[in-house]
């Protein structure tokens, strides 16, 4: 194999990594219990299976029934590299509209069910209508929220994970 396919095949694999894949709704009557091999790290055993290059790959990986009954299967990766190159100031925004109490009260209360404005103005230390809309139109801003219809929010799919991902790397 030349040089230069080799080195496109492994830009190829690369890209297929770096792409975020929709989330798939599950229909949970069908999907059952996944079976877990016995191994302590078996989903980074598979990591490492993968791998395309030294760098190394983060992985995000849920399977997740909420509250809602809405169940999502996904995944998303990338090149550590990739991210260490990424300009970090850049994501600020989207990481610091979960940064308040308030607005991960707003999160919650919509992964749990409750995303109807009148909903969400009755959660405790919240303060006037106006800081409710203030707070929501930056958490759809940041793509943590986004409107269902008419006074209605929910989390989009493609950021369940993702944000389940955060609380779990929250938890000390």
């Amino acid at each position: 194999m030349t040089e230069t396919k080799a080195l496109e095949e492994k830009i190829d694999r690369i890209l297929t990594l770096l792409e975020s894949p929709e989330p798939v709704n599950r229909n949970p009557e069908v999907s059952g219990t996944s079976a877990r091999t016995s191994a302590k790290f078996w989903a980074l055993e598979g990591l490492r299976a993968q791998l395309v290059d030294d760098s190394g790959d983060v992985m995000l990986v849920g399977a997740v029934a909420l509250p809602t009954g809405e169940t999502y299967d996904w995944q998303q990766s990338a090149s550590a590299a990739a991210l260490i190159d990424t300009d970090w100031p850049d994501l600020s925004d989207t990481i610091s509209a979960l940064a308040h109490p308030v607005r991960l009260a707003i999160v919650q209360a919509v992964v749990r069910g409750h995303g109807s404005t009148a909903e969400l103005a009755d959660l405790p230390d919240l303060g006037t209508t106006g800081q409710l809309h203030h707070h929501l139109r930056q958490l759809a801003a940041a793509g943590w929220l986004q409107s269902a219809g008419r006074g209605h929010y929910e989390v989009p799919a493609a950021r369940v994970v993702p944000l389940l991902t955060i609380l779990v790397a929250a938890t000390r």
